[in-house]
């Protein structure tokens, strides 16, 4: 299996950087449509949990920031005995019912099948800097890219000291590493990462949508120090599309190439890792459709 890893990715590194020679790359085709896994939709039967918020929360660590958070509670959870911990970056898209992702229906109907444990989800949205939550261009709010695509353990920080602890005033929230993941799309991807990649003894487990592993704020160096670093006990699941904000001119700049680079990275490392590519562009449809799948193989062995 290592070694047809490791052809795949060589493989696909010798595409994207013959084409990143090519400053006349192909016209990226349309986005194909996903079918979408029966776990991502409400089922007959299915015990219902429910959704709270939204909640402002105002950050000290993350100063002059105030956001958004949703916590999904399933209804098989129990305050006597600790639940597992999602928590997923641009919650504003995650819990979206007509989006793609629709994590905590996915995070519902595989509960109930036991296909993952009993888990409390933390959907959080990226922080608007003054008083006042605000979205902009895009829909995001205005901190999103200082806080997801830096370096550093600010938002892990963030995550540990003040969000786990401030739902914990309610919910009976596990401290197991192994019980908790951290996901998100984009730079929210690369965000979860870096969480795991600074507070691996807090998170073992990671979702990673056409991950911004790139040149925005350094993240392109993760390649290189999962090399350089010994191995840390972090299990993730990487989904990229090949035309992934391709970069002709600048390959650190190329979404596709650098995650190609960070699957090759994580294999040679012996990391618990398993990738999925799909013809597509830029967006989290193709990441929404084996949302169910991601969450499977990351809770495969963990006690239900």
């Amino acid at each position: 299996m290592k070694l047809i890893r490791a052809l795949v990715v060589l493989f696909s590194v010798g595409i994207f950087a013959a084409e990143a020679e090519d400053a006349s790359r192909p016209v990226v085709p349309p986005a194909p449509q996903y079918k979408t896994d029966p776990d991502s939709l409400p089922q007959e039967g299915v015990p219902r949990g429910k959704l709270e918020g939204p909640i402002l929360f105002h950050s000290r660590i993350l100063t002059n920031t105030v956001r958004k958070y949703w916590v999904y509670v399933p209804a098989q959870y129990t305050p006597d005995k600790p639940a597992c911990v999602l928590v997923f970056q641009d919650g504003q898209r995650a819990t979206r019912t007509n989006g793609v992702l629709r994590v905590p229906q996915v995070m519902e109907n595989l509960i109930a099948k036991k296909q993952m444990p009993v888990t409390i989800g933390i959907f959080i949205t990226p922080g608007s800097r003054g008083e006042e939550y605000a979205e902009v261009g895009g829909g995001n709010p205005n901190n999103r890219s200082v806080e997801y695509d830096s370096l550093g353990d600010a938002y892990a920080r963030f995550i540990i000291e003040e969000m786990l602890p401030e739902v914990g005033k309610t919910y009976n929230l596990t401290k197991d590493p192994e019980g908790r993941a951290i996901g998100g799309s984009s730079s929210g991807a690369i965000c979860a990462f870096n969480v795991a990649w600074e507070r691996p003894n807090e998170f073992h487990k990671v979702i990673s949508c056409i991950g911004s592993f790139t040149d925005i704020r350094g993240g392109h160096i993760f390649p290189k120090l999962v090399r350089e670093t010994e191995k840390k006990p972090i299990r993730v699941f990487i989904e990229d599309t090949l035309h992934d904000n391709p970069s002709p001119t600048n390959p650190k700049r190329d979404w596709h190439l650098q995650n190609v680079d960070m699957i090759a990275a994580l294999t040679e490392k012996g990391y618990d890792m398993k990738y999925e590519f799909e013809e597509g562009v830029h967006s989290d449809a193709h990441g929404g459709s084996i949302m169910p799948e991601m969450l499977r193989w990351l809770w495969r062995d963990f006690p239900k």
